[in-house]
């Protein structure tokens, strides 16, 4: 159902600050936690002595140490020692590969033979004191399509957001998709038209009026496994659009990492970056917040579209312009899904 010889979002390291973190992903329950010397790392969080989960426990002189009966495990996977006990002997559990990269930490779930740290997406905005970022953490009951279908498509702002983002020219305007690659992107521009709530708070943000028409864009990029990262905003009318010059413009990247824990839910890691007055950490304070309100609205029609998907598992649903990232996303996954399948066992984890 989802590919597991890839790199996920799984948590952000404040998330495992002096504690072992359980968290599922791809159906793997896993714990993670920093080792020695401040590394982290990912195990199965199954204790083998007697199955307890090793993310109940706790971490010392850089060992998850099981909190039933004392069991410390290393980085590894190995058992390292007990009280009273001579276990070195013990079968290791499976460690993951695990990077800490650009304020995430990421994690393989399939062969770890094939785990490139390279391939994590690079984010120029994160290590880049001219930007910005604030984002946060949703779990959703979701599978993990129909979040990328959501974001590939924003005509839903219009009805979902309408008091924030949303306003009637977005679904006024067709979007175009191509693909390129395993990268899709789906456009939409809209010209000379009033900025919605969130974006005039944004215009204020950047020392802009925000009673003047302006022209907005929406551009999603989605990447597999289920990234997708949205170059949003809007620039005064008539002074460039997406390339006006910076000072007549607030724009900003929507940054969504969408991990599947189980078939039918995700961690969603979402947030923005920008690079509009960089240092205003008030700005970024407000702009996560309002997004993180945004985000939640999503969460009751994901959720109830999942519900009724499983309830009537037959009925076909019906496809239309707009969802064309969307669908287009979707053929990637199944490729790669595809590929991963028909590897030999040797050289593939078998997919969720």
């Amino acid at each position: 159902m989802f590919p597991k010889n890839t790199w996920y979002v799984a948590c952000t390291p404040d998330e495992i600050d002096g504690k072992p973190l359980g968290r599922t992903v791809c159906n793997e329950k896993i714990v993670f936690f920093r080792a020695e010397e401040g590394k982290v790392a990912a195990v199965e969080d199954f204790c083998p002595h007697r199955g307890a989960p090793l993310s109940l426990g706790f971490v010392r002189d850089g060992q998850l140490v099981c909190g039933y009966h004392g069991l410390e495990m290393s980085c590894s996977g190995k058992c390292s020692s007990m009280p009273g006990q001579r276990v070195r002997g013990f079968p290791s559990i499976r460690a993951y590969p695990v990077e800490e990269r650009h304020g995430f930490i990421w994690v393989w779930t399939g062969d770890a033979e094939q785990a490139d740290p390279a391939l994590i997406p690079e984010l120029h905005w994160a290590n880049d004191p001219a930007w910005a970022y604030g984002g946060g953490l949703y779990h959703v009951g979701c599978d993990y399509r129909l979040m990328v279908d959501n974001l590939m498509d924003l005509t839903h702002e219009t009805y979902v957001h309408a008091s924030s983002i949303g306003q009637p020219e977005i679904e006024e305007s067709a979007p175009e998709t191509k693909v390129d690659g395993d990268e899709v992107i789906t456009s939409r521009y809209m010209e000379n038209i009033s900025a919605p709530p969130f974006w005039q708070a944004a215009l204020r943000g950047n020392n802009l009026p925000d009673d003047q028409p302006v022209d907005r864009w929406q551009v999603c990029r989605f990447t597999p496994p289920s990234h997708v990262l949205i170059d949003v905003g809007v620039a005064l009318a008539g002074k460039g659009g997406i390339d006006a010059p910076a000072e007549f413009k607030a724009s900003s990247t929507v940054v969504d990492f969408i991990t599947p824990e189980t078939d039918t839910s995700i961690w969603y890691f979402w947030g923005m970056a920008r690079n509009f007055n960089p240092e205003d950490q008030e700005l970024t304070d407000r702009i996560r917040e309002g997004q993180g309100t945004i985000f939640a609205e999503d969460l009751e029609i994901l959720e109830a579209q999942q519900q009724n998907l499983l309830k009537y598992p037959d009925r076909k649903l019906l496809m239309l312009n707009i969802d064309g990232g969307g669908v287009q996303a979707r053929r990637v996954i199944d490729r790669i899904l595809k590929e991963e399948q028909s590897a030999s066992p040797s050289t593939s984890a078998k997919a969720g």
